[in-house]
């Protein structure tokens, strides 16, 4: 039977952060359904519940705030994670990986970022008149990381920044997914008038890498082959 180190040595990392703690719980959410005969694909399902929810209730209550939502969407969105952590570590050690559970599980993180997002515009426009280009800009640029993923994961995956040395790792974290899920939860729990302060930091954040992207992939693209 493996364990929780074997399921752990397995992940696909996501930066410092979700290495170091997300993929950690994974490992231990994985171990568990091992043991009880839980399949990836409910984990990825149960990823997508999570968040949905979560998110649900966030837009819902966007304009008659309570503290309590803030602590849902800072405690949920890192379980809804964890679980998006786990279910991959699960297909692989256990052996039942397959091209249609990578396909469910890149569909269900697109249909939970999503309402991530949509979840931080609706309290940003809420709670400070949000522009609408600023929180269309924000959800526009925010699709750069479900795109970059699934390039990174293909047999052309390059980085601009492939070093593993502490200092590069710690500059990745602004696009670590569990950093910046954390950081969601944390404007909302502490202080959701600062809703519209995230999408303008990720709006930039997001923005800046697709257009460096395009850049370094140019650059590679002129060089010969």
């Amino acid at each position: 039977m493996p364990s929780v180190r074997d399921f752990y040595q397995v992940n696909r990392g996501g930066g410092l952060f979700s290495e170091a703690f997300s993929q950690r719980l994974g490992a231990a959410i994985a171990y568990a359904a091992s043991r009880t005969g839980v399949r990836p694909t409910t984990l990825t399902l149960a990823n997508l519940v999570v968040g949905l929810a979560v998110s649900v209730v966030v837009v819902l209550r966007a304009d008659s705030w309570a503290g309590w939502i803030g602590v849902l969407a800072l405690v949920g969105w890192q379980v809804a994670y964890v679980l998006d952590c786990s279910d991959g570590q699960l297909a692989r050690v256990t052996g039942q990986g397959s091209a249609a559970g990578a396909r469910i599980d890149i569909l269900c993180d697109v249909a939970s970022q999503i309402a991530l997002v949509t979840a931080i515009s609706a309290v940003a426009a809420a709670r400070s008149d949000a522009p609408v280009w600023l929180l269309t800009m924000f959800a526009g640029t925010w699709m750069v990381n479900l795109i970059t993923s699934v390039l990174q994961s293909g047999p052309n995956a390059a980085s601009m920044m492939p070093s593993r040395s502490l200092p590069v790792r710690v500059v990745k974290l602004v696009r670590d997914p569990g950093v910046v899920f954390l950081l969601a939860g944390l404007v909302l729990a502490i202080q959701p008038d600062w809703a519209v302060w995230y999408a303008v930091a990720f709006t930039v954040v997001n923005g800046g890498f697709l257009l460096a992207s395009i850049a370094f992939t140019a650059r590679k693209a002129y060089q010969p082959s």
